[in-house]
């Protein structure tokens, strides 16, 4: 697992595909990992998550060294103040190289997976987004999504419900064989919870990998 910023209050890091975002017993996930790399440094240390990631999503994760530091994250998480984008790959194209998607999701615990419906009721939460396609070639689509709304599945929903699945994510109608969706927290933006200063955790995913290798070109020209 790469850390990417770290200090007395945060640490940031590229979270792999299959590890959890929260501790949970001793199966592998962020916070295990995490506590392990710093006692290996000679350092105990507090980690609170303070967003999430699904399993199989890799990419940026921001997690809290203090409670102060996680209340404070937590409130601005909460009011919308935390900017997320993501990449991904999905397959098709979009009728608009550019849109914003709103929608209304009900997650069925018992099924582990999210839909769209078409009115709010129990359980039914609003789901916003925008997206911009990057480029396009054979038969799939790279897409750079600023998330609005984290909702669990919610791009992955999304993006399925309008016949434009991720590559990979065969829960949500993929056929194309991969194993886990094509999707990966490229950025977050932030308030730091100690200085106030605006700041920015970049990465990307490993372009020479498929399906991100069809873009390796475009995006790293």
């Amino acid at each position: 697992m790469k850390i990417l910023y770290e200090d007395r209050d945060i640490v940031a890091v590229s979270k792999p595909a299959g590890v959890l975002s929260e501790l949970t017993g001793n199966k592998q996930s962020v916070p295990l990992l995490l506590k392990e790399y710093f006692e290996g440094r000679g350092h105990k240390s507090e980690i609170f998550t303070v967003h999430r990631l699904d399993r199989d999503v890799a990419g940026v994760m921001v997690l809290a060294r203090t409670q102060k530091a996680a209340s404070n994250l937590s409130v601005q998480i909460a009011n919308r103040k935390v900017t997320k984008k993501y990449l991904a790959v999905i397959k098709g194209v979009p009728e608009k190289t550019e849109d914003t998607l709103n929608d209304l999701l009900f997650r069925d615990a018992s099924k582990g997976k999210t839909f769209v419906v078409d009115r709010m009721r129990k359980g039914v939460r609003d789901a916003s987004l925008a997206y911009k396609v990057l480029s396009s070639a054979e038969g799939y689509s790279l897409v750079e999504i600023e998330l609005f709304t984290g909702r669990t599945h919610q791009i992955r929903v999304q993006f399925a419900f309008r016949s434009l699945p991720l590559y990979g994510d065969g829960r949500y109608g993929s056929g194309d064989g991969g194993h886990t969706p094509a999707l990966y927290c490229k950025e977050m933006t932030f308030l730091h919870p100690y200085t106030g200063k605006e700041t920015k955790i970049e990465d990307l995913p490993d372009f020479s990998l498929y399906p991100w290798s069809i873009f390796e070109d475009m995006f790293n020209s």
